[in-house]
């Protein structure tokens, strides 16, 4: 690769960017990391707060379109308003989050993969192996519908069936305030989440776990366990004994124990809640939730790539105030990675995947030499590591690049 030549692309990729401190990394990452080697060929949509208040959304929407047209797409983490939000921000519109959006237009299936790095070291030492947790971003409480409740009122849970019969149950009678959700799934979705979990637990050659709570949940969980046991016996389980793998149910509270107690190395299927907080403790198990992978792959190959963590608020208004913040921006680098990696795959350019590798073993060699931020900094067993502010971070991992891509060159010169 000469230095006057960019890396070129195809078929754009499509950009979203975010809010607050993680606008900021963004921002800082491609200019540092990606625009000075890449040729970045990009369809840019703002999904800050503001913005995706001043269109009523449409922003989202479209940013949506697109990435089905284009399908690979690399998001930063945004605001979900809530009304602490709302009032912070002025905002006039009841906005939905692009997340809801995306995972929606995606099917919902969502992975999330620790970034494990040698120089670092996980705070459950018996861990030697990464554990991928792919949620099933659909339904739940996260589609629930919730009405506040006062004394006296009488919550029924009613069921209009296609032929007009009434189904009702009693859900509570309530002898003071209160609150009342109902929530729902359907079965091809499960079923869709079923069949992604052990095609990549196939394709990876890990144990497949899922776990639910069906004796409580006699009906509802109990439809996952059951529609999970029909996909892997009428398509997975010959395959999954021929590679040597298994596919484990239990409740979802022994799955916890046993994960804690495992060595790591198989992929959990969680439920859309237990998803959202246990890939949160498996990325703090491994070191930090900046240190974790997370992007959508529909059943057709399309995918958005983004970071496991928010907007960092905390850090965002340290920032503001001129204080120098020592934000962890492995899991947003990593996700434009990922992002040019499958577009490379997708387009057959190998300059491009190669790029994405390149970058990848840049983080990893500038963590290796204890350059570390300061959430990873006591698990960093990489001798006498130092704790920097991002902008070192990024700035030190772009020599590394700019060194390994240019290597070429100079063993020439």
């Amino acid at each position: 690769m000469a230095r006057d030549i960019k890396i070129k692309m195809k078929t754009p990729l499509v950009e979203m960017n975010g809010d607050e401190m993680a606008r900021v990394l963004w921002e800082e990452i491609r200019e540092a990391l990606i625009t000075p080697f890449v040729d970045l060929n990009s369809v840019n949509f703002d999904l800050s707060v503001l913005e995706r208040d001043r269109t009523e959304g449409r922003v989202s929407a479209d940013a949506v379109t697109a990435l089905l047209t284009y399908g690979v797409g690399v998001k930063c983490p945004t605001i979900t308003p809530t009304p602490e939000r709302v009032r912070e921000y002025g905002l006039v519109h009841d906005i939905p989050s692009p997340n809801r959006l995306i995972r929606k237009a995606l099917g919902g299936i969502l992975f999330r993969t620790p970034i494990s790095l040698p120089a670092i070291k996980p705070l459950i030492p018996n861990w030697k192996k990464s554990i991928t947790v792919i949620r099933y971003a659909y339904g739940d409480v996260y589609r629930g519908v919730e009405i506040p409740a006062e004394k006296g009122d009488v919550c029924e849970l009613v069921l209009r069936k296609a032929g007009g019969e009434m189904i009702s149950r009693q859900v509570y009678d309530f002898s003071g305030s209160g609150v009342v959700q109902a929530m729902h799934n359907v079965d091809d979705g499960i079923a869709g989440f079923a069949h992604c979990c052990m095609r990549h637990a196939l394709d990876t050659g890990q144990d497949l776990w899922f776990g639910a709570k069906d004796t409580v949940s006699k009906t509802y969980d109990r439809r996952f366990f059951d529609i999970f046991d029909r996909v892997y016996k009428e398509g997975f389980e010959e395959g999954f004994n021929a590679g040597g793998i298994a596919y484990h149910s239990m409740l979802v509270d022994d799955a916890v124990a046993r994960a804690i107690r495992s060595e790591g190395g198989f992929v959990w299927a969680c439920k859309n809640y237990d998803g959202d907080v246990f890939s949160d403790m498996v990325a703090a198990g491994f070191g930090s939730l900046a240190m974790m992978s997370s992007y959508i792959i529909s059943p057709d190959g399309q995918a958005c790539y983004e970071a496991a963590h928010g907007t960092v608020k905390r850090h965002y208004y340290r920032y503001t105030k001129g204080e120098q913040v020592s934000t962890n921006p492995v899991g947003l680098i990593f996700a434009w990675s990922g992002a040019l990696r499958k577009r490379g795959e997708k387009d057959g350019l190998t300059d491009l995947t190669s790029f994405a590798e390149k970058l990848e073993g840049a983080v990893a060699g500038t963590i290796a030499d204890g350059i570390v931020t300061a959430d990873i900094l006591p698990e960093s067993i990489a001798g006498e590591g130092r704790a920097v502010d991002f902008k070192e971070f990024i700035s030190e991992t772009a020599s590394r690049l700019r060194r390994e891509l240019f290597a070429d060159e100079a063993a020439m010169l």
